[in-house]
């Protein structure tokens, strides 16, 4: 654990994935850092939402977590980290075939003048690790052009992170077919474009 993280200067997911190391441990870290233990500084303390974590905090987060249970209970904590969809989003329509575990993935796109249409994105699944590969696809393509996201190497990033070595061959499908829906979409909005 770095200072920082004793301080409380984690990022989001971070915060809540240390937060669950027990009393002991944590006054243990706390007392390394020359913090009096007792309290969890980085401990979300309002029910608001933070803000979602962006992909380079992310990189950076797997690599300050060199155990991969460790990095699986991150990813399990940034699923957490979704805004939650509503029954009537978890439509046949909305649902991502390929995947192993349900999957729901809501589009939203909206015109953004010269720079194209640009794509929000909302989803949820009924499987914790499945809902924090959401969320690291969320902070990779969500609010971008079109443009961009076609661009965007997620099956790259996701080899780099080291996730495909580490998941279930059908978790890794699952993973591509939730790019490929995020591509089709783009791919969509813009043929929209005049």
């Amino acid at each position: 654990m770095t200072a920082d993280a004793a301080s409380g200067h984690l990022p989001n997911p971070l915060r809540l994935f240390f937060s669950s190391v027990d009393d002991g441990a944590f006054d243990a870290i706390a007392h390394m850092y020359g913090e009096g233990g007792g309290t969890r500084p980085w401990l979300r303390q309002s029910p608001a939402r933070e803000p979602m974590t962006t992909i380079n905090e992310i990189a950076d987060n797997f690599a300050l977590l060199e155990d991969w249970d460790d990095r699986y209970r991150y990813v399990i904590e940034l699923g957490r980290t979704l805004a939650p969809i509503s029954d009537s989003a978890r439509t046949e329509t909305n649902k991502v075939q390929g995947c192993a575990s349900q999957v729901w993935l809501i589009t939203s796109v909206s015109p953004d003048g010269s720079a194209g249409p640009v794509l929000t994105f909302a989803g949820d699944s009924d499987a914790h690790i499945v809902r924090g590969l959401i969320a690291i696809l969320f902070a990779l393509y969500s609010d971008k052009p079109a443009r961009d996201i076609l661009a965007i190497d997620a099956i790259g990033l996701f080899d780099r992170l080291g996730l495909r070595e580490h998941l279930t061959p059908q978790r890794s499908n699952g993973f591509r077919s939730m790019v490929e829906r995020i591509r089709s979409d783009a791919r969509a909005a813009m043929s929209t474009v005049s």
